[in-house]
């Protein structure tokens, strides 16, 4: 079972990945390997359609966009400790890097595994934005951009408010990351995303074909600016939207709210049970009759001295009362007979003014197991803490000042959670701005006790000298979004680490530090046949270089986590250093991953990681140089054992 192959250095191939599901469901389309186009037209039958004109979204540049999103990266993500907070036990992370890039990185090890995404992207309002289809050369331009490479000055941040508006160029950034993350999520998680006017159309439509429009979960609007914009040239806009999608809608798992305190002020009545309040038991809705809900039309007994309710006529419940409207008309109740037979002690009947009766049910605020009431999100949040003010606010309070300029509130981000997340699940998102989504994780853990962990990957944009936000950010010595958004984090946790130790987010705890990483290119030489020279003097001289194809100056740790990532294994995995025989061996994940990165590897080494009885063990392939033999002994060593090795 154990191959000696060498490990793919590059990330995860989507259309692997596909390919492969769609020959489990397909295999007889599959010829010498490749898909045969007529005979899956053959298999899907009826659901095929060859019409000339059809149903569809398409925008200049998206062949484009789909083949950014399909090519594999050569990247990886080195850790940075003296950015990072208590680097070892943290499970938050924080990248800084292009996010396109990093989403394809983080493929194999956390597809499937996201609860919850919340991003704000850009929003394609006229003003300069990042605009990643300038990187063509995708890592080559970021790594130039971000100054990690030579570069010719060049400022890829561009387009101007003469063409700041085209949607095409939007919708061909945004396309290949929805599509990325959507593998990520799942399969009951779910996408939030913050958007205005516009680019909103659009982004329902590229989102209805990127998760299906049966995902649609819907669209809230949020009161962000009570006063209105006086910008605007001819209505004063207030609001943007957060759109909500699905990876599945049959499994998703949503969740309701506690109700605030005006809600909660309604259960004015209360028993021995608790505090309540009375609902009518008629449904309201004027479609709902005896012809239209036989089973809920039905009469019900009342006790004119004590109001009890039966459903059968006997001494005490004589006052036969039938769902009706004020006019007489019939109505139908909300409960079913059995229903209400079974909780006739919630229900109470009352002569209104006309002299008829009325039932009601109690509704009471605390469950039966002492949970609070909840109720379903209403599209339409005006709540004063939804808007810029607070926003801002939350930045001051850790700050001293404003720092960057629209700011997203916390508690937007807290209530989406609330809503799409579960009290230990993993939040990711990849637009982090100014790090809102990570105190809003932070802040409901500290809050109820959770175990949520954020992930979150920001571009190292430069600071915009031209606003006041910008100017406060660069006295402190901030000069990055992604170095202002990672501050965010560790004031946040310096905050919290003087909070009261009774309370749920105890002062030190690890969860709340973040392992900080950066996007650069690999650790190894990875040949580029494309680029080789065709002349064999220069080729030759190439291969020498590629001979050691570790890249100088990377540590073992960069190294580490690149395979880490290739491996499929998460970021935040635990890790021990263990010397055997006298060399530096990494045991992943309890030990059932063995890594060995020295330079030339011992034979007492390599016996030793087996005795130890991991799954895998990898190390570096020219650590073997000179001693093919022991390479050929340790891999039928390592087979004898049921241990998969590798080298890389």
């Amino acid at each position: 079972m154990a191959d000696d192959s060498r490990m793919n250095l590059r990330s995860d191939d989507n259309n692997e990945r596909r390919l492969a599901g769609l020959y489990e469901l397909y295999p007889e389309v599959f010829t010498e390997g490749k898909v045969d186009f007529s005979k899956l037209k053959n298999a899907l039958k009826d659901f095929t359609d060859e019409r000339p004109e059809r149903y569809g979204l398409t925008w200049a540049g998206k062949s484009e966009a789909v083949r950014a999103m399909q090519t594999q990266s050569a990247g990886t993500l080195v850790p940075v400790r003296n950015a990072s907070i208590e680097f070892d036990d943290a499970d938050h992370l924080f990248i800084e890097g292009e996010n396109l890039e990093v989403l394809k990185l983080l493929q194999k090890s956390y597809y499937g595994q996201i609860k919850a995404i919340y991003i704000d992207p850009p929003y394609n309002t006229g003003g300069e934005f990042i605009y990643p289809d300038n990187f063509r050369e995708g890592l080559r331009d970021y790594l130039r951009y971000s100054g990690q490479i030579d570069s010719d000055g060049n400022r890829l941040t561009a387009h101007t408010e003469v063409n700041g508006r085209f949607h095409s160029r939007w919708l061909s950034m945004i396309y290949p990351r929805l599509f990325l993350a959507r593998n990520l999520l799942r399969e009951d998680g779910v996408l939030f995303v913050s958007i205005d006017d516009h680019e909103y159309n659009n982004l329902i439509s590229l989102l209805n074909e990127v998760f299906g429009e049966e995902n649609y979960i819907g669209t809230i609007v949020v009161q962000i600016n009570p006063r209105g914009r006086h910008l605007d040239r001819f209505i004063a806009k207030t609001h943007e939207y957060l759109v909500m999608y699905a990876r599945n809608v049959e499994g998703c798992g949503m969740n309701e709210l506690v109700k605030d305190d005006r809600m909660q002020m309604e259960y004015d009545k209360e028993d021995k049970r608790g505090k309540y309040r009375e609902l009518e038991l008629r449904n309201r809705n004027p479609a709902f009759n005896s012809h239209t809900r036989p089973n809920l039309y039905y009469p019900l007994y009342v006790n004119p001295k004590s109001g009890s309710v039966s459903t059968s006529r006997d001494e005490l419940h004589a006052e036969k009362v039938y769902p009706r409207n004020s006019k007489g008309e019939e109505s139908c109740w909300t409960w079913s007979s059995p229903k209400a037979a079974k909780d006739r002690d919630l229900l109470i009947g009352r002569k209104v003014a006309d002299g008829t009766w009325r039932i009601y049910r109690k509704d009471y605020f605390f469950t039966e197991d002492g949970g609070t009431a909840t109720t379903k999100p209403k599209t339409l949040w005006l709540d004063k803490e939804m808007n810029n003010d607070y926003g801002k606010k939350a930045i001051q309070d850790l700050f001293g000042k404003t720092v960057f300029d629209f700011p997203k509130p916390p508690e937007l981000i807290k209530r989406a959670l609330r809503i799409g997340a579960d009290d230990d699940c993993l939040v990711l998102d990849f637009f982090a701005g100014s790090g809102v989504t990570g105190q809003a994780v932070v802040d409901l853990n500290l809050a109820d006790g959770g175990n949520r962990r954020y992930i979150m990957i920001q571009l190292p944009e430069s600071i915009d000298d031209s606003t006041e936000a910008g100017r406060n950010a660069l006295s402190l010595g901030i000069e990055t979004v992604a170095q202002l958004a990672s501050e965010r984090m560790r004031l946040l946790h310096a905050k919290h680490a003087k909070t009261d130790a009774s309370l749920p987010g105890t002062e030190g705890d690890a969860r709340e530090g973040y392992k900080y990483f950066k996007l650069t290119s690999s650790n190894f030489k990875l040949w580029n046949a494309d680029e080789a020279p065709k002349d064999g003097e220069s080729l030759a001289n190439q291969l020498r270089l590629y001979a050691d194809h570790l890249v100088p100056g990377r540590t073992q740790e960069d190294i580490l986590y690149e395979l880490l990532l290739k491996a499929g294994l998460p970021l935040t995995v635990k890790i021990q250093e263990r010397e055997v025989a006298g060399q530096k061996v990494f045991a992943v994940d309890e030990g059932l991953l063995l890594i060995c990165l020295e330079e030339k590897i011992a034979a007492e080494t390599l016996r030793g990681m087996i005795t130890l009885g991991p799954q895998m063990v990898l190390c570096l392939d020219h650590a073997f140089a000179g001693n093919d033999q022991l390479k050929v002994n340790i891999v039928l060593e390592m087979r004898s054992h049921d241990i998969k090795f590798q080298t890389v």
